[in-house]
């Protein structure tokens, strides 16, 4: 087989379509001599990015065998988004994403539409503690700033890494990954029959309950069922106070660490991406539709908050408010809570230090206690033991239930996360200057002039869209002035005649000491044989995947034809 040249744009087009032509790097493909050559983005775009893409980062490194060891990437709007939603972060090393076994780590957030947001990825072929800590150096580098909390899963090897180079952050378990082994740890039947199941995920997914009611709570079920002998319950329990809400429910924003459903969409998510098959270029293709689906989703989300207008449910002035501060998803949110309102009822009040403490009885909620609520006046402080805004920073019914008694008129501005709201994350324009040859940041610039013409031309397709004689008149101005704006464009000559030549027959120089890809690392569960303890539910699907030889002869699968025990059939 030749040898080739793959076009790097359909290979890094990740890296928002570079416009050079990079030199190539040797990949070596494990048990096999062919050769396959593949853009050198890691020697080319390290001195390009600069001049091409200035809030691009790409970090490397390799072991002495110049085998590529870790590779961590993010561009400029990852960047703008996690400065807003970086308060809670999850990354996830549990994705095989290609033929090389390197493993996938996407780093996570939640935008102001309450959905995930990808802040950058990073390929690891080995995990150890030290390639997790160069990881987090890389991203401590590239985004400044430490996440406040930070949540994984259970590898040792992630934890070590977070305590020494995010030592500013608080870690936490996620619950689903480590609720998700529960049938598989204690056994499917007890699961599936008993109780044992719903009274464990009583205690677990609540955060109403004590750190000392949850330990009764725990101790009871395992008493019931016999179950001081498993060392898996055993050891959740030694880390309890890493993933379970009753030891952080007075934590800010804890309460986005435990949805379930986020989880299951982040796995569907980067499982669609992932595929132990998958050539390089293949795996950050399908990485790069992801991520352009993901955010015209986001895109699509403002959209829909800007020219939508959400139906009121009551005459409270601080509903209609809040549909003008909030996203279209957390006004919907919110809602909920004022329409609640009705459900709640004051029956006692104390006065105590300057604050009115009230006892509100909630009707929707099954238990008989109250529901304590400070307020003082003067200055619209108030607080609420359900903790909502801690958990999620949004107020919950009973605050909107005083807040009304007291003919608030206007939402009070300490209980608005920006993070939540319209314009968290501002319109922002890079371009790169004409004669120049550097981004100028519109946004810092002409800030105001940017955003009313972008508020314009979305509200005047919004309005034109059931009309094509006038949409097309629109496109029309807008195709007129874009070839007057051509105009004005400075153009680069076309390479010349060698150049073409030689990125066409593939004679482009390439390095001494071609990068290489990953041999001879171990994962998480390696044996002797380097071979990755596969749980039976991976299994089954690796054997789903595989396609088993068939005799064309007696059509029974494992043998073919020529080696078929059986007389051959009459032609």
């Amino acid at each position: 087989m030749a040898d080739t040249i793959v076009d790097d744009r359909a290979v890094f087009t990740c890296f928002d379509s570079l416009t050079y032509a990079p030199r190539g790097i040797e990949i070596t493909l494990p048990n096999s001599s062919e050769k396959h050559y593949i853009p050198d983005v890691l020697e080319e775009l390290k001195p390009k990015k600069k001049e091409h893409l200035p809030d691009f980062s790409c970090e490397y490194f390799t072991d002495e065998e110049n085998c590529l060891v870790g590779l961590f990437w993010s561009d400029g709007e990852s960047k703008r988004n996690y400065q807003v939603f970086g308060d809670i972060m999850s990354f996830d090393a549990t994705y095989r994403s290609n033929r090389y076994s390197m493993v996938f780590v996407p780093f996570i957030g939640i935008d102001n539409h309450n959905n995930n947001v990808s802040f950058g990825a990073a390929l690891l072929a080995s995990e150890t503690a030290e390639t997790y800590k160069w990881l987090l150096r890389c991203f401590l580098k590239a985004f400044g700033k430490q996440p406040d909390v930070v949540v994984t899963d259970q590898d040792p090897a992630m934890k070590k890494a977070i305590e020494e180079v995010f030592s500013g952050s608080r870690h936490r378990l996620c619950m689903w990954h480590v609720m998700h082994k529960l049938s598989t740890k204690v056994g499917v039947t007890l699961c599936n029959t008993t109780d044992f199941k719903q009274r464990i995920c009583d205690i677990v997914w609540t955060d109403s309950l004590s750190p000392s009611e949850f330990e009764l709570g725990w101790h009871s079920v395992i008493q019931d069922f016999d179950l001081s002998d498993n060392n898996w319950l055993g050891d959740i329990y030694d880390m309890r106070e890493s993933w379970i809400p009753a030891y952080y429910r007075d934590e800010l924003m804890s309460g986005l660490m435990r949805t379930t459903s986020r989880s299951e969409s982040e796995n569907h998510f980067f499982g669609q991406v992932c595929n132990v098959r998958s050539t390089l270029l293949e795996f950050l293709t399908h990485f790069e539709t992801a991520i352009e689906s993901q955010r015209h989703n986001q895109r699509k989300n403002d959209h829909d908050t800007r020219y939508t207008r959400p139906q009121l449910k009551t005459d409270f002035v601080l509903e209609k408010q809040a549909s003008q501060i909030y996203t279209k998803t957390l006004f919907l949110d919110v809602q909920v809570e004022i329409v609640g309102i009705e459900k709640c009822i004051n029956v006692k009040l104390e006065n105590i230090d300057g604050f009115t403490k009230f006892f509100i009885k909630d009707f929707d909620q099954l238990c008989n206690s109250y529901f304590e609520v400070m307020f003082r006046p003067e200055d619209t402080t108030i607080h609420c033991s359900c903790r909502r805004f801690e958990q999620f920073g949004l107020l919950c019914r009973h605050i909107f239930y005083i807040l009304k008694l007291y003919d608030v008129k206007e939402f009070p501005r300490k209980y608005i996360l920006k993070r939540w709201t319209r314009e968290a994350v501002p319109n922002i324009l890079y371009r790169q200057s004409s004669h120049s040859g550097f981004y100028t940041d519109l946004y810092d610039r002409n800030q105001s002039v940017v955003r009313e013409i972008f508020t314009a031309q979305e509200y005047t397709l919004s309005r034109l869209y059931d009309d094509i004689e006038a949409l097309s008149l629109y496109k029309e101005y807008v195709e007129a002035y874009k070839t007057k704006a051509d105009e004005l464009q400075y153009v680069v000559p076309p390479p010349s005649k060698r150049d073409r030549a030689s990125e066409l027959n593939g004679t482009c120089k390439y390095n001494k000491r071609p990068v290489r890809v990953p041999v001879g690392y171990k994962s998480k569960g390696s044996g002797v044989h380097n071979k990755r303890i596969k749980s039976k539910q991976e299994e089954a699907i690796v054997k789903a995947g595989k396609k088993s030889r068939q005799c064309q002869n007696c059509k029974e699968y494992g043998h073919y034809a020529s080696t078929c025990s059986k007389p051959p059939k009459k032609t």
